[in-house]
C-alpha cells in the first residue's frame, strides 16, 4: 500500500508543521508575503557588520566578519532564498553569524532585485556585480580573493549555480566552491518530485509561480539560458567543488539529485546529502534531529573547503 503524503515527512518536522502558515505564492498575495518577510539585520558582539553599496551598480552588500579574524580570511558569498519573489539579504543572518564564528570566515550577502518586477537576468546580474565588487576590493575588505565560495538556498541556490556557470564561461572570476541548499534548478517541471501534490512550505504551484516570475516571457519556451535554469546546461565540467543538500519531501528533490549525478559524471568534486523526511526549508525547524544533522554536514563541508579540520 502506498504511503500517504504525510507519512513521507519526518515525525519531528511534521509536529513542527502544526499551525505553520501555509505559504501559497501567487501574484495577489505577494504584497502581504513581502511585508511579512522583511528581515532586520542581526548582530552579535563577536561579529562585525559593514554595509556596502557597489558602484556604479548600486547593489547592497552586508559583510559579516569575526571581530578577531585571521588575516585575509576565506569568504562565503551568499544569495538568499524566497522563491525569487520575496526576502532580503538579512534573512539568513543567524546562519551567517554562526558560520563566521565557527569557521572563521567572512560571510557577504547580496541584495538582489526581486521578480516579477525584475525578471531574469536582473537578479543574477546583481549577484554577479556584488561578486565582482568583492573580488576587485579584496584588499580593502581584507579577504583572501583566492578562497571565495558562493552559496544559497532555494532561489538563492539557483542564483549561485547560475553565477558559477557565468564565472566558468567567461566572467573570469575563480570560485573556490558552490554550496547549494535545496536549489531551484529546473523550470520545466519534468521530474516526478516536481509533480508531487500537497507538500508543505513549497508546493509545485508555488514553484511554478517562482519560475514564471523569474523567467518572465521566457517561461515555457526554449529560450531559457542555462544560467537562468542551471539544469538546462549541457556541460558541467570545470565547475568548482559542489555541495548539494535536499530533503525527500521536497518538490526540488529529483532535480537536485540529478544535478549532483551529472556533476559527478563531469568529474566535479560533488557531495550530495538527501535527508529522509525533510521538507523544503527544513532548516527552519532547527530543533529537529534531521536539521541538526544537516547543519553539521554543511559546517563540516565548508570547513574542508576553507582548509580547516571538520567541525566536531
Amino acid at each position: 500500500m502506498a504511503k500517504t503524503r504525510s507519512a513521507w515527512i519526518d515525525p519531528e518536522i511534521a509536529e513542527s508543521l502544526r499551525g505553520f502558515p501555509d505559504f501559497d505564492f501567487s501574484l495577489d498575495k505577494l504584497p502581504a508575503m513581502r511585508a511579512g518577510s522583511i528581515f532586520e539585520p542581526q548582530s552579535a558582539p563577536d561579529i562585525e557588520r559593514v554595509e556596502l553599496t557597489t558602484e556604479p551598480d548600486g547593489v547592497a552588500l552586508s559583510v559579516l566578519r569575526p571581530v578577531e579574524s585571521a588575516n585575509e580570511p576565506p569568504v562565503l558569498y551568499w544569495m538568499h532564498g524566497g522563491g525569487m519573489v520575496i526576502g532580503n539579504r538579512h534573512m539568513d543572518d543567524a546562519r551567517m553569524i554562526e558560520w563566521c564564528r565557527s569557521l572563521g570566515c567572512v560571510c557577504i550577502s547580496v541584495e538582489y532585485r526581486l521578480a516579477p518586477e525584475a525578471s531574469y537576468p536582473a537578479p543574477l546580474d546583481d549577484c554577479e556585480a556584488g561578486l565582482r565588487f568583492i573580488v576587485e576590493h579584496a584588499d580593502d575588505l581584507r579577504i583572501d580573493s583566492r578562497r571565495i565560495g558562493i552559496g544559497g538556498r532555494s532561489a538563492g541556490g539557483a542564483l549561485a549555480a547560475g553565477l558559477a556557470l557565468r564565472c566558468r564561461d567567461g566572467a573570469n572570476v575563480p570560485l573556490a566552491f558552490q554550496y547549494l541548499e535545496y536549489p531551484m534548478l529546473d523550470d520545466r517541471g519534468l521530474t516526478p518530485s516536481s509533480q508531487l501534490e500537497g507538500l508543505p512550505v513549497w508546493t509545485r504551484e508555488s514553484n511554478t509561480f517562482g519560475w514564471r516570475s523569474y523567467l518572465g516571457d521566457r517561461y515555457g519556451t526554449d529560450d531559457v539560458p542555462a544560467d537562468a535554469a542551471p539544469a538546462r546546461v549541457s556541460e558541467l565540467s570545470c565547475l568548482p567543488s559542489t555541495f548539494i543538500g535536499v530533503g525527500t519531501a521536497d518538490c526540488l528533490r529529483d532535480e537536485s539529485i540529478d544535478f549532483a549525478a551529472r556533476l559527478c559524471r563531469a568529474a566535479v568534486p560533488t557531495e550530495l546529502h538527501v535527508y529522509a523526511g525533510a521538507v523544503h526549508g527544513f532548516d527552519m525547524f532547527a530543533d529537529t534531529a534531521v536539521a541538526r544533522t544537516a547543519a553539521r554536514d554543511s559546517a563540516d563541508w565548508l570547513a574542508r573547503q576553507f582548509g580547516q579540520r571538520t567541525i566536531g
